[in-house]
């Protein structure tokens, strides 16, 4: 056996062991959320829109559901009034520095079905990040905190998809529950 024919041999063996342990220990790829029936298609109404509004946008047509340019009948609508973030001083050094900062990101959402029925309720999420702030660094501490909020924006829309995912179970085990009591 060549030595490129063993060296070949080995790598094969080593990525079919690692799909093996992968495998075995539970872990697999994120799947899609499965959205609730009504929200095949959807308009979005997010106050302020920009990199939120298109992120939440891309990971809703991921999870197969078509975004809509307008309202109307058969049209979901997910309404995102508030998204906002603020920052709070944690901390300050010597000579009032300041020297720790949180950013703070609050979205409030519903959404209501072609019908205009309620399908999600007013929710809220609060998510935080804390940062320390070098004085001798500022240009490197403006595009920390749009890395964190980028960062804040991605886990938003997860948790947000999360949500809507959860009313999507729900949707699909309340008939299986009502069957059963018959």
């Amino acid at each position: 056996m060549s030595f490129m024919k063993a060296h070949r041999l080995f790598q094969v063996s080593l990525l079919l062991a690692a799909t093996l342990v992968l495998g075995g220990c539970g872990f697999h790829l994120r799947e899609n959320a499965t959205l609730p029936s009504r929200m095949q298609r959807v308009h979005l109404a997010v106050n302020g829109g920009g990199e939120f509004e298109r992120h939440l946008a891309r990971a809703l047509q991921t999870s197969g559901a078509t975004i809509e340019d307008a309202g109307g009948p058969g049209i979901a609508e997910l309404r995102v009034p508030v998204a906002a973030f603020s920052t709070e001083t944690l901390s300050a050094g010597g000579y009032v520095r300041i020297t720790e900062y949180a950013v703070h990101y609050q979205v409030q959402f519903d959404v209501f079905d072609g019908a205009g029925q309620e399908l999600v309720p007013r929710q809220r999420i609060d998510m935080s990040r804390n940062y320390s702030y070098d004085a001798s660094n500022t240009v490197g501490n403006t595009s920390q905190v749009e890395e964190i909020q980028r960062s804040l924006n991605d886990d938003m829309v997860q948790a947000i998809l999360f949500r809507l995912q959860a009313v999507g179970k729900h949707e699909l085990a309340a008939p299986a529950s009502a069957a059963s009591t018959h």
